[in-house]
């Protein structure tokens, strides 16, 4: 019995190693193919490591030179590929909120980190003041080549983990230390308030297209109207977009009934995105401030609403970007935005793509200090 235990085993180990070696076989074959398909580029970077005078940047660095030579030759003009610090910031930013500490950063005249709590936050209650130079954050050392993307990316964490923070505070500028914990911090895409000269008059700004984004917009007009507005202005100037799904459930808040926008991934059927039951801000008076970079997203939410007959658009025509990028994260956390779709909205001739949105009534930039298209948006509003 114990021979043929012993067979057993034999035959197993011996299926293990035979089944390692063929998958290694194999997957060497498989990489040393796709290496292949890319000669010049190995003999180049080979030749590149083996006789450049100069010290070259690390693997890291080459690689990503290579990521985005590649974007570039592939045609796609909203192609990105983001480090990952910029990917994570970029996340924070749609997302609407993000574990850190409540902290603002400038940099001043000498090239130093101040850093200003927000109060209440975590940072204020910890002892920090505002204009602090900041000195490192856990192990990063701040020196005028630290970006502060990187020392964003540094404070931000995850909620309930603690980041050391190391100051230094005028008049005797010793180094402060401060232990504290990070929480759920929001970032708002929108801010708004009551026009100075037209008390009836809510102004809604919105900076980025995020998850967050369609809650805050009633929260806004909810306020608004406490305070006595009675006719809105949606300003998406300079609005470059952010994530479609939240800009369709946008348009979704001020429409009745309808199709908001198609559209199309390669190879698939057009999907359709529509409205199932009347948007709790359908009835409220609107109008959309538009210019040259109001974008992708954000021309979801004028164009459908335009399309509609639900609000004019005033300002200039908009960028015209029609496209959907798909993020995909990759192993080190960075990510690469790849075009995958095309969106278009019903009623709206010639696509957008060709010309951007034209608005309802057309005005150039005032000149630097005066905001005109406000004013004839406020005009405009008042008198339809």
């Amino acid at each position: 019995m114990s021979r043929i235990r012993y067979l057993i085993i034999i035959l197993i180990v011996s299926i293990g190693f035979a089944g390692a070696f063929l998958s290694g076989y194999f997957l060497k074959s498989y990489f040393d193919s796709r290496v292949n398909e890319f000669p010049v580029l190995n003999q180049a970077y080979n030749i590149l490591t083996d006789h450049a005078y100069i010290e070259l940047p690390d693997s890291t660095s080459i690689e990503y030179g290579m990521i985005r030579g590649m974007l570039d030759a592939s045609g796609d003009r909203f192609a990105v590929f983001l480090e990952p610090v910029q990917h994570e910031l970029e996340t924070n930013s749609l997302q609407g909120s993000f574990g850190g500490i409540g902290v603002e950063l400038n940099q001043n005249q000498n090239g130093d980190i101040l850093i200003y709590p927000i109060s209440g936050g975590p940072a204020s209650q910890a002892g920090i003041q505002s204009g602090d130079r900041l000195l490192a954050v856990d192990d990063l050392i701040i020196t005028q080549d630290v970006s502060k993307d990187d020392i964003h990316a540094a404070i931000r964490g995850r909620i309930g983990d603690k980041v050391i923070i190391v100051t230094s505070r005028k008049p005797d500028d010793s180094p402060l230390e401060f232990t504290i914990k990070r929480e759920l911090i929001h970032l708002p895409s929108v801010t708004w308030h009551i026009d100075p000269d037209y008390s009836m008059v809510g102004i809604i700004n919105v900076n980025i297209i995020a998850e967050s984004t369609p809650d805050e917009i009633q929260n806004a007009v909810s306020e608004l109207e406490r305070n006595g507005a009675e006719h809105f202005i949606l300003d998406l100037r300079n609005n470059g977009g952010g994530l479609l799904s939240a800009g369709v459930e946008t348009a979704k808040l001020f429409l009745r009934n309808g199709v908001v926008i198609h559209q199309q991934y390669r190879g698939e059927d057009v999907e359709s995105f529509t409205v199932n039951k009347p948007g709790p801000l359908e009835n409220i008076s609107l109008l959309i401030l538009v210019n040259r970079s109001t974008a992708s997203a954000a021309e979801i939410i004028a164009g459908s609403l335009q399309a509609h007959s639900r609000a004019l658009l005033v300002g200039e025509p908009t960028f015209g970007k029609d496209s959907i990028q798909l993020v995909f994260d990759l192993q080190d956390d960075s990510s690469l935005h790849v075009t995958a779709a095309k969106w278009w909205i019903p009623g709206i001739d010639p696509p957008i793509s060709e010309n951007g949105l034209q608005p309802d009534v057309s005005v150039l930039p005032g000149e630097a200090g005066t905001d005109l298209m406000m004013k004839v948006a406020i005009q405009t509003l008042l008198e339809n």
